[in-house]
């Protein structure tokens, strides 16, 4: 299995950026599929970005998904040799509060049932 832990959240203006960061424990964090997903209150935790796994230490491309909400604001990125996955989160909007989960999947998702690990989540607080 593996172990996450999320860092990088915090309070922030609109407009502003911030980069969370998600490290993983264990030897097999290159055989999963890597999730961010969200919780906003009073609402249900949704999926914001996915990003395949690195099947071969050849690969240099990853597959990435987004939710509408975040897409050309927000990128996904990970770094296997480091077992760091990150969100890149750009103008961010008093919508985006929420407290943010990375998440590990074996198949490539949106779905939050597909996800077998998750960390404690990371708050991200925009104002306006």
């Amino acid at each position: 299995q593996v172990r996450l832990v999320e860092s990088g959240g915090g309070l922030v203006q609109a407009g502003d950026s911030l980069r969370l960061s998600c490290a993983a424990s264990g030897r097999t964090f290159n055989m999963y599929n890597m999730g961010w997903f969200r919780r906003a209150p009073g609402k249900e935790r949704e999926f914001v970005a996915a990003i395949n796994r690195s099947g071969l230490s050849s690969q240099t491309g990853f597959i990435t998904m987004y939710s509408d909400s975040v897409k050309g604001r927000f990128t996904i990125s990970r770094d296997n040799a480091e077992n760091m996955v990150y969100l890149q989160m750009n103008n961010l909007k008093p919508e985006d509060t929420a407290v943010y989960y990375c998440a590990a999947a074996v198949g490539f998702s949106k779905r939050q049932v597909d996800y077998n690990f998750w960390g404690q989540g990371a708050q991200v607080t925009v104002s306006s």
